[in-house]
């Protein structure tokens, strides 16, 4: 047992053949860090509450950032020191690069461009919880964790897919300032396209907004679930990516 646990997780079989080469990312970055490696299926919802998992049946996507708190806090009990959470369609690209800082506790940062109403460009700087990592004895996971339990509780309504997630985190860093690991990313489906294209004026506006060079990077599966990116054109940006090709 080493002292860090990386945990992954996605329901069986995987839909996109490219995300298995997101997770072959993961878990070689994993030996390359001297970390412990863990996937889990749906035993991922074990620890849920049965009424909230009742009330996020048609949300699997609400009830999995809650149970990746869950999780973590869970691995920290069996006596992890410092705990991560990466997203199945999390590609490592740039490993050596990829390294988690000496503090409490970081989650991601989003760089998102998207078309605005106008169909103009534009920048949204937000977080994401397609990284996360806590190390023992930190305060934000099990404040993060009772907070997203008790919105769940409350909430009797329609929930958003990013309730306790991006936008609950944000919200978070809005007030606190989280502590932000800038490598750890996230790509728009129009800078996936721009990375096909070994460039454009989404990926310049990305790396012109980002405040380190990306190592790491969140693909958003929801890009091919939305037709956005295809599963062949998301291959040619983890080629582009792992072949360095393009530097983010």
């Amino acid at each position: 047992m080493h002292d860090t646990l990386v945990i992954q997780s996605h329901r069986a079989p995987l839909p996109y053949p490219w995300i298995e080469r997101c997770l072959a990312s993961v878990r070689d970055w994993c030996v390359m860090r001297g970390f412990d490696y863990r996937f889990v299926g749906d035993e991922l919802f074990g620890g849920v509450p049965g009424p909230l998992l009742e009330k996020t049946r048609r949300q699997k996507v609400v009830a999995t950032d809650l149970a990746r708190l869950l999780l973590l806090q869970d691995a920290l009990q069996e006596g992890y020191q410092t705990v991560i959470w990466l997203d199945a369609d999390f590609l490592v690209f740039n490993a050596p690069a990829f390294v988690i800082p000496e503090l409490p506790c970081a989650v991601g940062r989003e760089v998102w461009v998207q078309h605005d109403r106008h169909g103009r460009l534009k920048v949204y700087t937000k977080v994401h919880n397609a990284f996360l990592m806590f190390r023992r004895g930190n305060r934000l996971l099990d404040f993060y964790a009772d907070t997203a339990q008790r919105l769940l509780s409350l909430n009797d309504g329609t929930m958003p897919a990013q309730y306790i997630g991006p936008k609950l985190l944000t919200a978070l860093h809005n007030v606190a300032v989280l502590p932000v690991l800038e490598t750890a990313g996230m790509l728009s489906p129009l800078v996936c396209k721009d990375i096909i294209q070994r460039g454009g004026a989404a990926l310049d506006l990305f790396v012109g907004n980002s405040l380190q060079p990306v190592a790491a990077a969140n693909l958003c599966i929801s890009s091919c679930e939305r037709d956005e990116v295809s599963g062949s054109e998301m291959e040619q940006v983890i080629d582009a990516l792992l072949n360095r090709t393009v530097q983010l």
